[in-house]
Order: structure tokens, then sequence, then C-alpha cells
């Protein structure tokens, strides 16, 4: 199977949202260039992290991902507690393990370079939860 391009998965999205997309990819990949980006089960995905449970089952991770759902898009950053980014987000919302919004100018983006900063602090890491 041959793995699918950032780049591609950017190309295959259909405007606004591929404008949307392009903007946090490069912004994503200006703040933390050392997380490689890649594309994960339908996520454009950076970095990545080990995770063991206690109950002993472990896996790998994106620390961070992007997401181009029906409605929304959504950012994902599962190493992170959300809530108070989102509070500082009055136009997106928390789902499950991420931020949903509808376009990229509903976000500030001073609060999404926080994210990824975090997030990439956890590139490489083995969490245990």
């Amino acid at each position: 199977m041959t793995e699918q391009a950032p780049e591609d998965y950017i190309a295959a999205l259909a405007e606004p949202r591929q404008g949307d997309v392009a903007q946090l990819h490069a912004r994503i990949q200006a703040q933390a260039p050392d997380m490689r980006a890649y594309v994960d089960r339908g996520f454009l995905a950076y970095g990545r992290y080990d995770y063991r449970y206690a109950t002993g089952r472990t896996g790998e991770w994106f620390v961070l991902g992007l997401a181009s759902n029906k409605a929304y898009l959504s950012l994902y950053a599962p190493t992170l507690d959300l809530e108070p980014f989102v509070a500082r987000l009055p136009k997106a919302s928390l789902g499950r393990g991420c931020i949903r919004f509808k376009r990229l100018v509903d976000l500030d983006l001073a609060v999404v370079d926080d994210i990824v900063a975090a997030s990439a602090a956890n590139d490489g890491q083995t969490l245990t939860t």
C-alpha cells in the first residue's frame, strides 16, 4: 500500500475546505517543523506518540491531527486536555478528543499555535493513561 502524501490529501478536498486545511497545515509545519506530517486513517496527522494503558495495552497514534468532516473541520490533539483551549475559541466546540469548527476564520490562530506547541512537546513520547 502506498502512503498518501499530505499534499495529495489536501488537494483532494473541495474549496473552501482545501484552503483552510492548507493554511492550517502550513501553520502547523511552521510552528513544529520537526513533527512529521503524514496521512493516517483519513487524518492529516503530525508526530507520533506511544501510549500504554494501565492494563498493559499499548499502541501508537498521532499527537496532532486534522480531519475534514461533512459539517466541520476537526483539530485533534489526543495527548492534551482540550477544554481550556476550546474555552478560548467561542465559535468552536469540543468534540471527543478534538476541537470542531466550520471555517478557519472562526479560530484564534494564537490558540491554535498554543495547541500545536503543547502537542509537539509530546512528539516521540510514551504516555501512560
